[in-house]
């Protein structure tokens, strides 16, 4: 897995790519620490990402944590095995998701 980083504005993008599981959760946690700065709001492109665990919704849900305080954080892009995985643990209902598919 890997993610890949930009900044527009005050908007941080993250698009992590492959199995976001408890191997590779700390590279987007640290990929979010690193970039977040001063940033008012993030979007989690997951239209890569084939899999996630309990450890990549966890970063996730720190990240959404963090941005409570500032603007706000949207994902986008949830299809598949992810999308059942957001909807069986509830996930669906914490975050703002845009553009996801069966």
């Amino acid at each position: 897995m890997g993610v890949n980083i930009s900044i527009e504005k005050d908007t941080l993008y993250l698009a992590p790519f492959g199995r976001l599981d408890g191997n590779e959760a700390p590279v987007l946690e640290e990929a979010f620490k690193s970039s977040i700065g001063e940033c008012r709001s993030l979007i989690v492109d997951l239209g890569a990402v084939n899999y996630i665990s309990s450890a990549g919704l966890r970063v996730l849900l720190y990240a959404e944590k963090v941005m409570m305080k500032r603007d706000g954080m949207r994902v986008c892009n949830v299809k598949g095995e992810v999308k059942d995985v957001f909807e069986a643990s509830g996930f669906s209902e914490i975050f703002n998701i845009e553009g996801s598919e069966n």
